[in-house]
């Protein structure tokens, strides 16, 4: 069973940073083979893109909303992907989806078959 196991959120005052943390296991591919991306979901809106990266690490990408403010990375040895959020702002409160994809780096969804169940990050002002 594919997992995708999100970690690092939780409640921080506005101005502040947040680390997330995704790991993945049982992919149907090797790990370094997928692009990795970062989405949210706000309450009583619809999923949104945040950050996007390549297997090799080559190719970022990032929402308007979270540019220069956030980094996307990872670590192919660990199965691992990051989001590292800096100067967080209250709307930045959602939860965070971790998402595998073959179709390369991408900011659509549709291009992301696995999804991992999500990590809450509220930001408070």
């Amino acid at each position: 069973q594919v997992q995708l196991v999100e970690s690092g959120g939780g409640l921080v005052q506005a101005g502040g940073s947040l680390r997330l943390s995704c790991t993945a296991s049982n992919l149907p591919f090797t790990f370094s083979t997928y692009a990795m991306g970062w989405f949210r979901q706000a309450p009583g809106k619809e999923r949104e893109f945040v950050a996007a990266i390549s297997w090799s690490e080559t190719s970022t990408f990032y929402a308007d909303s979270v540019k220069g403010r956030s980094t996307i990375s990872r670590d192919n040895g660990k199965k691992t992907v990051y989001l590292q959020m800096n100067s967080l702002k209250v709307e930045d409160t959602a939860v965070y989806y971790c998402a595998a994809g073959r179709a390369g780096p991408s900011s659509s969804s549709s291009d992301f078959g696995n999804w991992g169940q999500g990590t809450q990050v509220t930001v408070s002002s």
